[in-house]
């Protein structure tokens, strides 16, 4: 564990957990910079990895904020990551949740439901953008993630699994012939 890690582990993550607009890939690009670029907590490469585990593993992809805290600091780290990003971010969505029924119909309040749907999207996308820079993903890779996207939102009942199957076989079949 590196000494004095578990406070810039809370001083990055609690920020990002009440910011995560979007839901946890609206902060990806975020905690690539701060992982990588700002705390050296893990190498380019190393946050590939633990990005690849956090999607693969069962349980919300923002789990690989645990991958990083593990890293930077140990359990201890594992366990103040953890709680720094999903613990603000809960507090506040029960205590809006709580409150928001009681003002449903204002126009202000449908404004503002409209008016953090593109912001979310916006941070998505950059998330998405921060790790296939970090990956060096090429142009067949941004043509497959491109048509696995468009054949997503254009067929909604195709299941996930087929579009990720579909993705890995190009893959191979490119690797085959280089």
């Amino acid at each position: 564990m590196r000494e004095g890690a578990l406070w810039p582990l809370i001083a990055v993550f609690v920020p990002f957990s009440l910011v995560s607009i979007g839901g946890g890939p609206s902060i990806f690009a975020a905690i690539q910079v701060q992982s990588v670029e700002v705390q050296h907590w893990t190498s380019a490469r190393e946050f590939v990895d633990i990005f690849a585990i956090s999607r693969a593993a069962p349980g919300p992809g923002s789990m690989l904020v645990t991958l990083i805290g593990w890293k930077a600091g140990g359990w201890a780290g594992a366990i103040v990551a953890t709680l720094a990003l999903f613990a603000p971010s809960s507090l506040l969505c029960f205590w809006v949740a709580k409150t928001w029924g009681r003002y449903r119909d204002r126009p202000w309040s449908r404004a503002l439901e409209a008016g953090l749907a593109p912001i979310g999207t916006g941070l998505i996308f950059a998330g998405i953008l921060a790790i296939f820079r970090v990956a060096g993903g090429g142009a067949l890779s941004a043509g497959v993630a491109i048509a696995a996207g468009v054949a997503l939102w254009r067929l909604p009942k195709l299941h996930p699994l087929i579009v990720l199957a579909v993705g890995g076989a190009v893959f191979a079949a490119w690797s085959a012939m280089h």
